[in-house]
């Protein structure tokens, strides 16, 4: 918009105030009309809302939703809009960056510094605190619920999960044979494994560290909650009562208590992070190709996942009780309607989620 003088010159200088405005620095000519103002309106809104944070508000939201089974974190970065930087910034990392880091580390300042530039550091860092906040916080009154009330904690869960397979399915059709085969495969894959192949995994170092390689690599995931992938796995009681212990432990250490129980409960924690690490370097990779390859087979077969993955509560109650009864599955049942419910709400507030 021009200024007040309205002529050729003003007209230029009122346009480079436009561009100038996205940037931080603002207008840096001409008189400012209507469009310069809401430009610049815009660019302060998105530099507040990229900011550490905003960026750390999002990363609480994609831990609480990460913990949840059902609830996908990944989705949650989809919906606040910062899904392509995170895949972006996780998929930076690689053996020559590293490498690139290091020799930083040993003095070469400068590449260091563009090392971090180019893995996007910064946003990872706050990201990842936000995420830290969330998980440590909400796991721990998911352990005390799965401990106290096992029916309904599972009950709720299995509302969730079956909530999130029905808005996914509302997003995406599998409407042709290929995406139709690719979530029979995953309804496959998740239902054999929330059976006895659960069980098969045990408590050793190498399944803990494999349930934290699938579990953080499902952050990335629309739809797909790396809490929902250990239920699966049947690690996810396992995993929330270690890293409740290890929590326990540090709070005791920072109080006088002994430092020989943080060591002794850091290890299993230490140990999916670990393969959290590894999954993040390798998986995210792969499901980046797929994605990028086959995007509509890739989605049906995440989608199948969530729905195989309904026989997890189901089988995990099964465990606790010893045996179904009418007053167990009218627990569950009125569990998995709040679950549901909730499901919904957050679908309706978020106005749906795009997978396409």
């Amino acid at each position: 918009m021009a200024g007040p003088g309205g002529d050729d010159a003003d007209a230029v200088d009122a346009a480079d105030a436009t561009q100038s405005a996205t940037r931080p620095g603002g207008a840096e000519s001409g008189e400012p009309g209507v469009t310069d103002a809401a430009d610049a309106t815009d660019a302060t809104l998105i530099e507040r809302d990229e900011g550490p944070l905003g960026t750390y508000l999002r990363g609480v939201a994609m831990g609480t939703a990460d913990a949840v089974p059902g609830v996908s974190g990944g989705t949650i970065a989809l919906i606040t809009g910062i899904y392509d930087r995170l895949i972006a910034a996780v998929t930076a990392a690689s053996p020559s960056l590293a490498r690139r880091a290091a020799g930083g580390l040993l003095g070469d300042r400068a590449a260091l510094r563009a090392a971090w530039t180019e893995l996007d550091g910064a946003f990872l860092l706050a990201l990842g605190a936000g995420i830290a906040t969330a998980i440590l916080s909400v796991t721990r009154a998911l352990h005390v619920a799965l401990e106290a009330a096992p029916v309904l904690t599972y009950g709720f869960f299995f509302g969730l999960i079956g909530a999130s397979a029905v808005v996914l399915r509302g997003e995406f059709r599998v409407d042709t044979p290929g995406r139709a085969a690719a979530a029979v495969g995953g309804v496959a894959l998740a239902f054999v494994a929330s059976g006895r192949a659960s069980a098969a995994l045990g408590e050793t170092a190498l399944a803990t560290g494999l349930a934290g390689a699938v579990a953080v690599s499902a952050m990335i995931l629309p739809g797909v909650s790396g809490s929902l992938l250990l239920v699966i796995l049947g690690q996810y009681g396992r995993m929330t009562a270690a890293l409740s212990a290890f929590v326990n432990a540090l709070l005791a250490a920072a109080t006088g208590g002994p430092t020989a129980a943080v060591v002794a409960t850091g290890v299993p924690v230490a140990t999916f992070i670990a393969g959290g690490v590894v999954g993040l370097l390798t998986v995210a990779h792969a499901v980046r190709a797929a994605l990028s390859a086959r995007r509509a087979a890739t989605l049906a077969f995440l989608i199948g996942l969530v729905v195989g993955a309904l026989r997890a509560p189901v089988r995990r109650v099964g465990e606790r009780a010893g045996a179904w009864t009418a007053g167990i599955a009218a627990e569950f049942a009125a569990a998995a309607v709040v679950g549901a419910a909730a499901v919904f709400a957050l679908d309706r507030l978020a106005g749906g989620v795009d997978l396409d």
